[in-house]
């Protein structure tokens, strides 16, 4: 995966935890804020099980495309 298929993405499912068990469940769909310095890094700006923000290994997701109304149901705020 590269960089350019991250970026404007705004959920992501996670496929890897290693190191970060208690934060990042595999599997779960988690929303991803836009941060390009991050993405510029291979990291990206994931809302985690804590609820808040962090920066993670960008190979530990892959996009995915949700429907209208799976992203009302995931959305926060």
């Amino acid at each position: 995966m590269t960089q350019a298929d991250i970026v404007g993405k705004t959920f992501m499912l996670c496929l890897k935890n290693e190191g970060y068990e208690a934060d990042l469940d595999v599997g779960t769909v988690y929303l991803v804020l836009p941060d390009e310095v991050a993405a510029a890094r291979d990291r990206i700006r994931v809302i985690d099980e804590s609820g808040e923000d962090y920066l993670y290994p960008s190979e530990f997701f892959m996009p995915v495309a949700l429907s209208r109304s799976a992203k009302d149901v995931l959305s926060v705020g």
